[in-house]
């Protein structure tokens, strides 16, 4: 169909419209009168439009008004000229009238209202905050974060993206705190994309991260509007996709990975020993395998005797170096993780648990893996299900492989050469601009106050500079 443009007449609207759409069985044309007489077409999806609304609001007013009446500017109706917009516009949901000869169609915003209800985030349950969570329709979840914030500081600014799928997506920031330049770096992001369909916020996460071949994540995403909130009141901004629950925030550093909503609605005391929990067990996660293949490959002196006779005598009938053992746990737990995820929620927990621990037993029974090696698998698997943010959570699994490699060719030495390989990386890293490691490379003293521990509010006088607001001052 070659482009048209208005005005048309009734007959040739319908046919250049069947002829843009078809073959399409959702697509649907009515044909409408006004007051007047004048002759219109309505074209829609369905499925994409409430037809209640539909009938309520368009078709009965326009049986007492004509066309370009106030009772069609009333619903915000807007002005398209072009045939090809008014088609796209159908294409994004909306309710096009085409008019008879007339050299505008109009566009109308009736969504269907098929949706899940908002309900407690599975990925980021809490036993102290709100229950409500992020839905796949991006309208309630930019209602849902104006509920948290309400000020007229907070902008929503709008993208399609996507030149098949013209996805929606939403760019969120409070005007007063969110530093210009930041600002400025995330929309040319934005802007900058290309690609033909947009699915999921993952696509924009890996279009937008400074560095996306690094293992470490430079974007938060999250189902909480609370977290969401305090994200853009500490300086941040949040982009919002259409048909995902995942909304993205930055800039982000290091030490947000390991927080979660949570430890802002408890007291700061008991905050501050999740913290400090929560650096054991990182360390845990990403070292204890390969400290415990180095120590019994090379570095024996290292232990007690009498656990090293323990472990000897645990170790005596295995046919496996310790690299190989670790390893050879370490995938079966990481396989016996990822089939629990994607089973049926009802059998996963059971599979994975009860696989666990059989195949760990059978294998000690069976004298291919040491009992000790199970316990240091377990141990760090326990330690890697602590971390609050899945993507970081996912990135020292990872990581925990190579210095395994690391400890088992070269000891402890090859160990602390990954570490500062890794220190290095995450020196180096930025998110939009920003030190990954900010409160502690560089060294912002003022900020220790929610890094090694988190003081109570009355002392956390200043929003943190890893976003480096404009309006530091948090407390009046």
């Amino acid at each position: 169909m070659s482009l048209k443009t208005l005005p048309l007449s009734l007959d040739q609207l319908s046919e250049a419209v069947r002829s843009e759409m078809y073959p399409a069985s959702d697509a649907m044309l009515r044909k409408a009168e006004d007051a007047n007489g004048a002759a219109g077409l309505i074209v829609y999806l369905q499925g994409a439009v409430d037809e209640n609304r539909l009938e309520e609001q368009l078709i009965e007013p326009l049986r007492g008004a004509a066309f370009d009446d106030v009772a069609l500017r009333a619903m915000a109706g807007k002005k398209v000229a072009a045939f090809e917009d008014a088609m796209n516009e159908v294409y994004l949901g909306m309710v096009v009238l085409f008019v008879d000869g007339a050299s505008n169609a109009y566009s109308f915003v009736l969504p269907s209202t098929l949706a899940r209800g908002i309900k407690e985030p599975q990925t980021e349950a809490v036993i102290r905050g709100p229950r409500e969570g992020f839905i796949e329709r991006i309208d309630p979840n930019l209602a849902l974060l104006r509920n948290k914030i309400r000020t007229p500081k907070l902008k929503f600014e709008q993208f399609r993206i996507g030149s098949e799928s013209q996805t929606r997506v939403v760019l969120a920031y409070h005007a007063d705190f969110i530093r210009k330049n930041v600002l400025k770096e995330a929309r040319s992001r934005l802007a900058a994309i290309r690609i033909d369909g947009v699915l999921e916020s993952g696509y924009i996460e890996e279009f937008m991260e400074d560095q996306p071949r690094s293992p470490f994540p430079q974007m938060i995403y999250t189902e909480r509007p609370d977290t969401v909130a305090a994200q853009l009141l500490e300086g941040r901004f949040a982009v919002f996709v259409d048909g995902t629950p995942f909304v993205l925030t930055a800039p982000v550093s290091f030490w947000q990975m390991l927080h979660s909503a949570e430890d802002y609605y408890e007291k700061f005391s008991f905050a501050t020993f999740i913290y400090l929990l929560r650096y054991v067990l990182l360390f845990l996660a990403l070292f204890l395998p390969g400290i415990y293949v180095a120590t019994i490959t090379f570095h024996h002196d290292l232990l007690p005797t009498s656990l090293l006779l323990s472990i000897a005598a645990a170790r005596e009938t295995i046919p496996f170096p310790a690299l190989i053992e670790a390893l050879l746990m370490e995938l079966s737990f990481e396989a016996l993780r990822e089939a629990g995820v994607r089973l049926p929620k009802t059998v996963g927990q059971a599979v994975s648990i009860l696989g666990a621990l059989v195949i760990g037993q059978a294998a000690v029974q069976a004298g291919i893996v040491s009992a000790p090696m199970v316990i240091v698998v377990s141990m760090t698997g326990i330690a890697s299900f602590t971390m609050p943010r899945f993507n970081f959570g996912i990135s020292v699994r990872m990581l925990r492989f190579p210095l395994m490699f690391l400890a088992g060719m070269f000891g402890l030495y090859g160990m602390i050469f990954g570490t500062i390989l890794l220190a290095c990386h995450l020196c180096n890293l930025t998110s939009f601009g920003l030190p990954y490691m900010t409160g502690i490379a560089p060294l912002r003293r003022a900020e220790l106050k929610d890094i090694v521990m988190r003081a109570p509010w009355y002392r956390m006088k200043l929003r943190p500079s890893t976003a480096a607001p404009r309006r530091r001052r948090r407390l009046r």
